[in-house]
């Protein structure tokens, strides 16, 4: 939460001239039905030059995007399909985003398929260059059967991370020992080496828990990852490693491996 207020207040006086239309536009894509019967749409987000947004966990600066669809009707759930985000490094902080233009995929399951589809949300999110604003936009469409195919929304989709088959995974394994405040968690995924800097980002299923940026490093096949996980209550506690997911992003693609037994 202190990261987060030290980013919000880069809002600083020479800049109130700046507003949120100024930097971002959004609509949503209204997209296809699937043949399961769901419904493949879409956030579209344009960011002016020079300015992001973040990912899902978004590094040591970053704001988290935050989703409500209580609006809508006839929807029972909504999943996220994340593109692979690029990764910023600016005064010494790393953060974990998107530039120019997101294209957030989300599939919708209705209610009862018999009946359309009212999809409504409002998203907040953080936008950031040289100084950060909080963001809010308020998005909706029918989302009509069967809808038409959307190049920019399979494109999107093509971006997602490669699950730990398919891109190799053959070991996976994490280590934990106490630390004052929390949990030091060390990592170690033998999987291809793509020639390029790799940073990995961890997440765990209690979004409470802050989770430090990792450090990582390469034997041959071997990627070795240490962070540490630091709950509210500052202390060690029991982590559920079914709910660790670790995602290791490099400049030509990203890998999702969830979950991460002992050794």
């Amino acid at each position: 939460m202190l990261k987060v207020a030290a980013t919000l207040a880069l809002i600083a006086s020479p800049a109130l001239a700046t507003t949120q239309d100024d930097v971002l536009q959004a609509q949503l894509r209204s997209g296809w039905q699937t043949e399961n019967g769901s419904h493949m749409a879409a956030l579209d987000l344009t960011l002016a030059p020079g300015w992001k947004t973040y990912w899902r966990s978004p590094g040591d600066a970053g704001i988290p995007p935050s989703f409500d669809w209580s609006g809508s009707d006839n929807v029972q759930s909504v999943r996220i399909h994340w593109p692979a985000p690029a990764v910023f490094n600016l005064n010494g902080m790393q953060t974990i985003g998107y530039s120019d233009r997101l294209v957030l995929p989300v599939e919708v399951t209705p209610s009862d398929p018999a009946r359309p589809v009212r999809l409504r949300v409002r998203m907040d999110l953080g936008v950031c260059d040289e100084i950060c604003l909080p963001a809010s936009v308020d998005l909706g469409a029918d989302l009509a059967a069967p809808g038409a195919p959307d190049a920019n929304i399979r494109t999107a989709l093509s971006q997602r991370a490669a699950t730990a088959q398919e891109a190799g995974v053959t070991r996976v394994s994490c280590s934990i020992d106490p630390i004052r405040d929390g949990l030091r968690l060390t990592a170690r995924l033998t999987l291809p080496d793509p020639g390029l800097p790799e940073v990995v980002a961890f997440e765990t299923a209690n979004r409470e828990i802050w989770v430090a940026e990792a450090v990582t490093e390469r034997r041959g096949g071997e990627l070795i990852s240490i962070t540490e996980l630091v709950p509210p209550h500052g202390a060690p506690f029991a982590l559920d490693r079914s709910g660790i997911t670790m995602t290791i992003l490099a400049a030509n693609g990203a890998v999702e491996v969830k979950g991460c037994p002992a050794p």
